[in-house]
């Protein structure tokens, strides 16, 4: 006795994939894929995603640590759109930058809330983190939280997940063997 958990009614009407069809797709794909694109991709995304994290925490007034799930959501689609990758070399490049946007993210909102706090102009303030470098890891470390692995975490994750993948669906629709109509 065989069981099958597609029931016979809801059953393909292809038997099985092309082996041919489903090579050449698949050497199609990797000549399709672009590591400078997804390394330009990345970053692009990992900037814009800080730089939106730091603006909606100057709106609200709050750190919004899910804003690190948005980042890693953005760089992997970014780093999948362009890059098209399909190897795990993509995911880590989409985990770096998103794991980058993070670190990046809160270090903005830092920047923001020392220039406010100082009443200082950006310009003075940038050119404080520009001439003395550990006033950045200090500043990091006095705002750094324990749930921010968390959320860090997550992103990370989702940049590298997000990051790279197969045929679609759709593809492996197109290459399915028909079954003979004779």
């Amino acid at each position: 006795m065989s069981y099958s958990i597609t029931p016979e009614s809801e059953e393909n009407s292809y038997s099985q994939v092309d082996a041919a069809r489903l090579e050449q797709l698949m050497r199609a794909k990797q000549a399709e894929q672009n590591i400078v694109l997804a390394v330009a991709a990345g970053l692009l995304a990992s900037t814009a995603a800080a730089v939106v994290w730091a603006a909606v925490t100057y709106a609200t007034g709050y750190q919004i640590g899910f804003m690190a799930i948005g980042v890693g959501f953005a760089v992997g689609y970014a780093v999948k759109a362009l890059g098209k990758g399909m190897t795990p070399v993509f995911g880590v490049i989409g985990a770096v930058f998103a794991l980058f946007g993070c670190v990046f993210g809160n270090f903005l909102t830092a920047f923001i809330a020392l220039s406010q706090l100082e009443d200082s102009s950006v310009g003075v303030v940038l050119s404080a983190f520009l001439t003395t470098p550990a006033l950045i890891i200090e500043i990091m470390t006095e705002t750094f939280s324990p749930i921010d692995l968390l959320f860090y975490a997550i992103a990370v994750y989702e940049g590298f997940k997000l990051s790279f993948g197969g045929p679609s669906e759709e593809e492996l629709a197109e290459i399915q063997k028909r079954p003979d109509t004779a």
